[in-house]
């Protein structure tokens, strides 16, 4: 007689020690704090639940999570290995679907492939001319503060932060202005992992599927065309995947650095003094951003090759990691005193690291830049019109979002002359809504930014 087989294991807490859940109401609300816990409890690796309490590790130390980022061979990026999927425990609808799901992209993929792909990828985007990008920003942004420089208020994460990073990307991709609007429903809707995610990542997929057969026909001078004539030959799927890799992370990322920043700027007399008295140029203070609130705080995921162990946790092959941007950002074993600047220090985790780092994160740092610095010159008298306790945040399992950032300014006339895009025709699916179209803006009185310029190190 024989013995049937033991089933796997699920990964999970020491005996006595529930795992905690990294979603719901209780974990959004203070996700720093439950990091904090989950280092207290279990160091700096910790068991946790995604949605539907599937099993996953938070990495927590900033030395683990380069040890997880750097070796591929042991912590793969292809959620082909994540167990729960082979097991049928991630369905087609669960919340994470549209960020496990395998596709033909980089950074599912490792080793020859992933250099494949990867090269088609940082060697487009390496054609633009950064000045160009900037242009585009400027553009943009101008058109933006267009539309409420008159008004004396704003919302500067409806009405800057958000929008911005698509419409410069929807115009380094060659997509039609129009796109951006709506693309930026569906990206955020998708990231949140909603209830309709899945559907927002199918109109984004659809939207992009027309952009690819537009420029078969009418190639430009853009990141698709780019992708279409690139020696790997890449196929029409893997572009699309591309494409909407790139938009979704520019947008997501450089969205939440442009607001963090400008929430510091407002709120942290230390930061603002640190700026206007020179010691701190704007470029210094989007890397202290990305230090102490870095755009995304987990990133899903890795999973493990085979049986290992990391920071005294045994991890079973196929299990899921996240990698824990912020948490690791503020490891005390890395940053003892987090009241001490870190003035032009990168090595944070905020673009990951390893083989699969952020290719664009120059890009992003160029839109956050000089977007924030065409605002503050355009507007020098910016002020919260809130108090700093009234502000409010979404989070959810990869990011947290300020909802919003109201601020009072002396009203001035718009300079731009170009009306900013209008929204892309097709519906997007249920509960996601495209903004008003702006109306077009004329004439106005000449910026005041002489010291927000010496403030910025622009002299």
């Amino acid at each position: 007689m024989t013995t049937p087989p033991t089933p796997p294991t699920r990964p999970g807490p020491p005996p006595g020690c529930p795992a905690h859940r990294l979603y719901g109401p209780e974990a959004e609300a203070d996700p720093m704090g439950l990091y904090e816990k989950l280092r207290a409890e279990h160091g700096t690796v910790a068991p946790v639940l995604v949605h539907g309490d599937l099993p996953a590790w938070l990495v927590l130390g900033h030395r683990e999570n380069l040890d997880v980022a750097r070796t591929p061979s042991r912590f793969s990026r292809d959620p082909r290995h994540w167990r729960d999927m082979r097991q049928g425990n991630v369905p087609a609808d669960h919340p994470l679907t549209p960020m496990t799901a395998w596709q033909p992209v980089c950074h599912f993929v490792d080793g020859q492939e992933h250099q494949r792909l990867r090269r088609a990828v940082t060697e487009s985007l390496e054609r633009f001319d950064r000045r160009g990008v900037r242009r585009y920003v400027k553009r943009f942004a101008e058109q933006l503060i267009g539309r409420f420089a008159e008004t004396g208020r704003a919302d500067l994460v409806a009405d800057f932060a958000e929008p911005l990073p698509m419409l410069v990307m929807t115009q380094l991709v060659g997509a039609p202005d129009s796109y951006g609007p709506r693309l930026v429903e569906a990206a955020r809707d998708m990231i949140q992992g909603t209830a309709t995610a899945v559907s927002s990542n199918e109109y984004v997929t659809v939207a992009l599927r027309e952009l690819v057969s537009r420029k078969k026909s009418v190639p430009g001078h853009d990141f698709t065309s780019w992708l279409l004539e690139h020696s790997t030959a890449l196929s029409d799927e893997e572009i699309v995947e591309h494409l909407r890799l790139v938009l979704i992370a520019a947008f997501e990322t450089t969205a939440n650095l442009i607001a963090n920043t400008l929430r510091i700027v407002l709120t942290d007399r230390r930061f603002r003094a640190n700026l206007s008295g020179g010691h701190m140029t704007l470029p210094d203070a989007l890397e202290q951003v990305l230090w102490d609130e870095p755009p995304l705080m987990t990133v899903l995921g890795r999973w493990a090759t085979g049986d290992t162990e990391l920071a005294g946790q045994r991890i079973r092959a196929g299990d899921m990691l996240l990698l824990g941007l912020a948490a690791g950002n503020v490891d005390p074993g890395i940053r003892p005193d987090l009241t001490l600047p870190l003035h032009g220090n990168r090595s944070h985790l905020a673009f990951s690291s390893g083989p699969h780092e952020c290719p664009g994160q120059d890009i992003g740092r160029a839109i956050a830049d000089t977007g924030i610095d065409v605002l503050l010159s355009r507007l020098p008298d910016l002020e919260l019109a809130v108090l700093e306790t009234d502000l409010r945040w979404n989070s959810s399992l990869m990011s947290r979002r300020l909802t919003s950032l109201p601020v009072t300014f002396t009203p001035r006339g718009a300079t731009g002359t170009t009306a900013a895009p209008a929204a892309v025709s097709r519906p997007l699916p249920e509960a996601v809504t495209a903004p008003a179209r702006p109306d077009p803006v004329e004439g106005g009185a000449p910026s005041r930014a002489p010291w927000w310029r010496r403030l910025l190190g622009r002299r």
